[in-house]
């Protein structure tokens, strides 16, 4: 494969330290994005914070492009935020969801989407519909069209998780997009897991929102995320939250929301952590998402295929597609007890609960798992470590 792994590890301090096998936790940043949050910091430091951001005022703007790139939108069809949660939440919760309404979601679906679901029909009369896998473990599309088609009620909102927190599948998200369009649904997509690692294109999916992180696969910094909200929807949202960035107090008595994507955010953010942001989503554009995820979803294969073949190993991923995202236990070793063995060699992973998936592990008997997720600048010698440093099945010691 034809990928300048080299070019990769020089722009990654942290590589040199641990094989970083946690990039769906968080991603190790590249030194262009550290130097930019830095530099601005600094800045500030020297002459104040709203001096700082007036300077600063068009790589500021230049995030909102660069994202508008990334997913193939409109400028102002983009909100800056401070997580995927935030970003995902001003979107739900500004759906004018009524007594009846049918909220179809899928079985990977995050555990904190879920609990949304839950408070929003209890106090809105609206109701939760878990839509069936298919044989490949993802979300069933012929499900989804049947109970659309089956007249139980007016269909609120499609709403689903492109790639899950606890394993490697990608759901369908172009052909939900297609249903979800052909039926005039709503279809929002939590893309926390895919932005970064996946080539996502929101025209292409067929999205009307969209919600994603920085600190994940795009390895920008901890408290950057961003919504794509599709225009033609925007009018028809009420944000839950407004002040004076994302409405204009036109009278003692009267406001108006912005007519941009930009009502869903609110005045004081992180200057420096959008700046970064911004260099790391054009750090990603500059390599290409169709090299990135060619690149990631080999590792994870190589992985998956070296894991499989050990005994007493099983890996759990489930999905037609799969990413980067790789989950698998040790025969009679706790998860966190695999997590300690391979920290104490070196090897960064971290443990997915059932908590975060009560609509799908419990189903198929899981409470936890291993998680190793690749990224670009990750080796086959990393993966080798990994291997290597595991504990045998039934070592409890």
């Amino acid at each position: 494969m034809d990928f300048d792994i080299e070019r990769a590890r020089r722009d990654t301090p942290g590589a040199h330290g641990v094989a970083h096998l946690d990039n769906a936790g968080a991603a190790l940043p590249p030194r262009q994005v550290t130097e930019a949050v830095v530099d601005h910091l600094r800045r500030e430091a020297e002459v104040g914070g709203y001096e700082a951001a007036a300077v600063a005022a068009d790589r500021i703007d230049g995030t909102y492009a660069a994202v508008a790139r990334l997913l193939g939108c409109a400028q102002d069809e983009v909100a800056l935020v401070e997580n995927a949660t935030r970003a995902w939440d001003m979107a739900f919760y500004a759906l004018p969801l009524r007594p009846g309404d049918r909220i179809l979601t899928a079985r990977a679906e995050y555990g904190s989407n879920v609990i949304a679901f839950l408070q929003v029909a209890a106090r809105t009369g609206a109701m939760v519909e878990v839509v069936d896998d298919d044989e490949h473990g993802q979300l069933s599309v012929a499900d989804l069209c049947r109970r659309l088609q089956d007249g139980g009620g007016r269909v609120g909102l499609i709403a689903m998780t492109h790639v899950p927190t606890h394993g490697g599948l990608v759901n369908p998200a172009e052909e939900v997009g297609a249903v979800a369009r052909a039926a005039g649904v709503p279809f929002l997509l939590d893309a926390c897991q895919s932005v970064g690692q996946l080539d996502v294109d929101v025209e292409r999916i067929g999205c009307d929102l969209l919600s994603a992180t920085g600190r994940k696969f795009l390895r920008g910094p901890r408290g950057t995320g961003f919504l794509y909200v599709r225009r033609a929807l925007l009018e028809r949202l009420d944000p839950p939250f407004l002040d004076l960035h994302a409405a204009t107090l036109t009278a003692p008595d009267r406001y108006e929301v912005r007519p941009d994507a930009r009502r869903f955010e609110n005045w004081e953010s992180d200057v420096a952590a959008r700046i970064g942001l911004g260099v790391a989503v054009d750090y990603a554009l500059e390599w290409g998402l169709e090299a990135i995820e060619a690149r990631v979803t080999a590792l994870a294969e190589t992985l998956r295929e070296r894991l499989g073949a050990m005994d007493g190993v099983r890996v759990h991923d489930q999905g037609a597609r799969r990413c980067g995202i790789v989950t698998f236990t040790v025969e009679g070793v706790p998860c966190e007890k695999v997590q300690q063995v391979l920290r104490e060699r070196g090897v960064r992973t971290t443990v997915s609960r059932a908590r975060s998936a009560q609509l799908d592990m419990p189903r198929r008997g899981l409470t936890e798992l291993v998680r190793a997720s690749v990224h670009y600048y990750n080796t086959e010698d990393e993966l080798n470590r990994l291997v290597a440093a595991l504990p045998a099945s039934g070592a409890l010691g």
